[in-house]
């Protein structure tokens, strides 16, 4: 099925571009559809990428026999060295490139060349509620993720535990990224089961054998391969100890599922609501970006276990996920004890299971997941 994706890459714009995303969230399709006319390389194919590492400088003569406007170098962290190359034709000839990858690992262990701010840099994520539209499911983008080719395969499982070995197998071990796979492999298994929560490196090392280094440069690694990101802490201006530790969030749920060996998430269940709060984290940092509305995203949580799920910008906006048909006063707790921190916050929303929106008294919104999506992707939350 055609979707037509919300990320939007200026066709006339005279600037090269990096556009990183995770494996398999259709960059390669975009990128052919919005610039058909580019010169495309794809360094996933073996000749192009023996040719190309032997000798960076084919590119140009690549180039001068083929005449374009835009130079599209695809899984550009293949060849990092082919960057010294692309800022030469950059500056030489004013030629402009689209840089594509699912990794930026590479690119910057190997000190390469990221051109020197002469590219803007943009992210393509999984698929979004916004572009699924009247084809948005909840129940599926909980149970397979939002990888196009998992959300509307039914064999979802197995294209899903593709994923993860193809991970480890292309990313992890061909690359050389870690030395012992087995130890890296009983990490990535926990890091799942950990999905939306603190971050406690010494319990990981404890956990996997390994010494708190070693797990450290683990995380770094789901982060810079795009597989997971942190979520930072707010404590500005906190009336009361705050933690400071970040939280750490699967970028797709799907990949969660498949570690996890969960075969089908069901409401009125503890991973349901994990399930929930990761999509609502994947939808408010893809809006974040393709908006360009570029607000932070943090969270709060008291010493005591209070907790607020997400903060938006400079606490404009605060949000917590709550996978219930029924919101009660229990639910309402922590954002209550946030504005005794905060009280000049914005906005409290609750996103829900409910059928219909409604305020509290104290101001509270209790959003119905629908209902916040659109808001979302309509940019009232932003303002």
């Amino acid at each position: 099925m055609q979707i037509k994706r919300l990320l939007k890459i200026q066709e006339a714009s005279a600037h090269s571009f990096f556009l990183w995303g995770p494996r398999q969230t259709g960059k390669s399709t975009y990128l052919r559809n919005r610039f058909p006319e580019a010169l495309f390389i794809d360094l996933l194919d073996s000749q192009e990428f023996r040719q190309l590492t032997e000798n960076p400088g084919l590119l140009r003569q690549r180039i001068r026999s083929n005449p374009a406007q835009l130079v599209i170098l695809d899984e550009i962290q293949k060849v990092p060295a082919l960057l010294d190359e692309v800022q030469r034709l950059i500056v030489e000839q004013k030629m402009r490139f689209g840089l594509c990858g699912s990794s930026a690992r590479k690119v910057r262990r190997g000190h390469a060349n990221l051109l020197g701010g002469r590219a803007l840099r943009y992210e393509m994520f999984g698929l979004v509620s916004a572009e699924l539209g009247s084809e948005f499911d909840l129940n599926r983008m909980l149970n397979r993720g939002h990888l196009p080719v998992h959300y509307f395969s039914e064999e979802f499982p197995a294209l899903q535990r593709a994923y993860v070995g193809d991970y480890l197998k292309e990313e992890i071990a061909a690359e050389g990224l870690v030395r012992n796979l087995p130890s890296f492999s009983q990490f990535l298994d926990l890091a799942a089961m950990s999905d939306c929560e603190l971050v406690s490196y010494s319990s990981f090392a404890r956990d996997v054998g390994v010494a708190v280094n070693t797990v450290k440069e683990y995380f770094q690694i789901l982060i810079d391969t795009l597989l997971c990101r942190y979520v930072p802490a707010y404590s500005k201006n906190s009336k009361r100890r705050t933690i400071l530790a970040p939280k750490f969030y699967f970028d797709n749920v799907g990949v969660v599922n498949s570690l996890c060996k969960r075969t089908n998430i069901v409401e009125k269940t503890e991973v349901f609501g994990k399930a929930f709060e990761n999509f609502i984290c994947h939808e408010l940092h893809a809006h974040s970006s393709y908006s360009q509305a570029g607000y932070d995203i943090s969270f709060w949580r008291l010493t005591t276990g209070v907790e607020v799920d997400f903060i938006l910008g400079d606490m404009h906006t605060a949000i917590e996920c709550k996978a219930s048909s029924k919101i009660h006063g229990d639910h309402l707790k922590n954002i209550r004890q946030l504005y005794q921190d905060y009280p000049k916050i914005k906005r409290r929303i609750v996103v829900s299971l409910e059928s219909n929106s409604r305020t509290t008294d104290d101001n509270i919104e209790i959003m119905p997941v629908h209902h916040f999506l659109n808001a979302l992707w309509a940019g009232e939350l932003s303002e």
